[in-house]
Formats: structure tokens, C-alpha cells, sequence
């Protein structure tokens, strides 16, 4: 039974773990967090291909250090985020159910009504670090659109399953996914 998956993305090799989803399906465990040199390198490759841009967003929360990194690199000042759950700070609050193949409940994306008020008539760059199913893709769109942001462009640094397929977003490297034995479907 295959156990990892190596993987090569922007110039960098790394193991990644197979996971089961369920008795029929199992993914690649890709994670960014506690890798800077892969944060880093992911952030400076999507760079060079996004469209220009007034502001990035991304979802809370495996895509929170690519988002901050890029914005870094970018010379940007700031990046939204759509939180998982309301937080004090919060006002205006808005949110929108999403599914997520990693997630086994439905979950909800919510944005803070001053980060509506900044992206309202901005050019937004929607990033995550793996696209998938599109469903967490579709949320972030959904509430990009309410906030009256324009949607110029959707990334992630990979694309898993069917999303490889898609012609709407930009990505760097395809994920495969796996039969429970870890073979590639």
C-alpha cells in the first residue's frame, strides 16, 4: 500500500501523506503551514502568473500563510479573510454555507463588514492552496460578490481531481487522487 505522494511544485520535492476520505477515497495531505520555504516559493510562482489585482482574498485557514505571503511579496498592505466563525471584532457580518471535501459537515464563510466596505468596487484575487471540489471557491465568489468586489482572477497552488479540468482558475501543479490502496485514480 503506497503511503505518500512526492510531489514537485514551484522547484521544491515534498512527501505528501495519503489520506482516506472514505472506503472508496483517499487525497494527498498537502499543508502548507510550518514550511516557508514552500509558502514562499508557491507565493512568488502564483505572482508571476496572476492578473493584476486591487486586493486577495482566501479562506480561513490552510490559506491564510500563501495569502499573507503573497500580499508580502506583492508590496500589498493588507488581504482579506473569510472567517469560519464570527469573531468580536466583527460588524455588518455577512456569511454563506460551504461544503468542503476535507470537511465532513457544512461550514460557513463569513466577512466582516469594514473588509466588504474596502473590497466593494476593487479588483479581488480570490487564492486557496488546494481547489478541489470548488466549493469553498464558489462561497469566497459568493461573498466577494455581495461585498460588490470584481472577481479578476481565482489561484491555488493545486488543483485536485476534476478541478484540473477547470479553465477558470490558475494553478501550478495538478494533485491526483487516490484509490484506498494509494493507487492513482
Amino acid at each position: 500500500m503506497k503511503e505518500f505522494y512526492e510531489i514537485h511544485v514551484a522547484g521544491l520535492t515534498r512527501q505528501l501523506p495519503i489520506c482516506p476520505l472514505n472506503d472508496k477515497l483517499s487525497i494527498a495531505g498537502f499543508v502548507i503551514f510550518g514550511d516557508p520555504d514552500l509558502t514562499c516559493a508557491c507565493a512568488r510562482d502564483l505572482l508571476k502568473i496572476a492578473p493584476a489585482h486591487d486586493v486577495i482574498i482566501t479562506a480561513e485557514s490552510k490559506g491564510i500563510p500563501l495569502a499573507h505571503e503573497m500580499a508580502r511579496q506583492a508590496g500589498e498592505h493588507r488581504y482579506l479573510l473569510a472567517r469560519k466563525a464570527t469573531k468580536l471584532y466583527m460588524k455588518n457580518v455577512f456569511g454563506v454555507e460551504v461544503d468542503s471535501i476535507t470537511t465532513d459537515h457544512r461550514q460557513h464563510l463569513y466577512l466582516d463588514g469594514a473588509d466588504a466596505e474596502f473590497m466593494r468596487g476593487r479588483n479581488v484575487l480570490i487564492v486557496d492552496d488546494v481547489i478541489s471540489t470548488g466549493e469553498s471557491l464558489k462561497a469566497l465568489e459568493k461573498l466577494v460578490t455581495e461585498a460588490g468586489g470584481n472577481i479578476v482572477g481565482r489561484m491555488a497552488i493545486l488543483a485536485e481531481g476534476d478541478a484540473c479540468e477547470r479553465k477558470d482558475i490558475q494553478f501550478l501543479q495538478k494533485l491526483p487522487l487516490f484509490h484506498p490502496d494509494g493507487t492513482e485514480i
